[in-house]
C-alpha cells in the first residue's frame, strides 16, 4: 500500500459564520478542521462512516490538545498535514498540522488519540485484520518523518 507521508490532501476555508467577537476564527473551528481531516483519512483508510455503517465498530477519541498559533480571519485557506504517530491493535495516535495556503505558516496543531470500539458493545475492540493491516501500513509510512516537537506537550504557564 502506498501512503502518503505526511497524509495532506485536506483544504479547507475559514467561513463567515465561523468568526468570532475578536474577528478571526473561534477555536471550536479549529477542530472542525482538523476534524474534516481526520474524516478524509479515515475514508482513505476504510476506517470511515462506510466502516462504521458495515460493521458496527468505530473510533472514539479520548484525548486531543489543540495549539493555536496564528488567527485566520475569515476566507483564509488552509491546508491540514497529518502524521500518523502510533498505531497498535486498538488506538491510532495523530498529529495534524494546520497552514495557510497563502503562505505556507502554520496556524496551529492537533493532538489526537483515539480508540477502535464496538459500537455496540461501547467497548474498546481490537482492530480487524484486514484493517488492521491497512492502518499499520500507513503508520509504517510515516515512520520515518520526524517526530513533531510539540507533541506530547501539557496544558500550563511558566511559573
Amino acid at each position: 500500500m502506498s501512503f502518503p507521508a505526511p497524509f495532506d490532501r485536506f483544504e479547507g476555508e475559514v467561513l463567515a459564520e465561523w468568526i468570532d467577537i475578536n474577528g478571526h476564527m473561534n477555536l471550536a473551528y479549529y477542530t472542525v478542521l482538523f476534524d474534516y481531516a481526520t474524516d478524509l483519512l479515515f475514508d482513505v483508510l476504510d476506517l470511515g462512516r462506510r466502516y462504521r455503517l458495515d460493521t458496527d465498530n468505530g473510533t472514539f477519541v479520548t484525548e486531543t490538545h489543540n495549539r493555536y498559533e496564528r488567527e485566520l480571519l475569515v476566507g483564509t485557506r488552509v491546508r491540514i498535514a497529518t502524521q500518523i504517530l502510533l498505531a497498535d491493535d486498538k488506538r491510532l495516535h495523530l498529529a495534524h498540522e494546520m497552514f495557510r495556503r497563502d503562505n505556507g505558516e502554520r496556524a496551529a496543531t492537533q493532538e489526537l488519540l483515539f480508540l477502535h470500539v464496538s459500537l455496540e458493545e461501547r467497548r474498546v475492540t481490537a482492530f480487524p485484520p484486514a484493517l488492521r493491516a491497512r492502518v499499520h501500513a500507513a503508520a509504517a509510512a510515516h515512520a520515518a518523518l520526524p517526530r513533531p516537537t510539540w507533541v506530547g506537550r501539557h496544558v500550563g504557564a511558566p511559573r
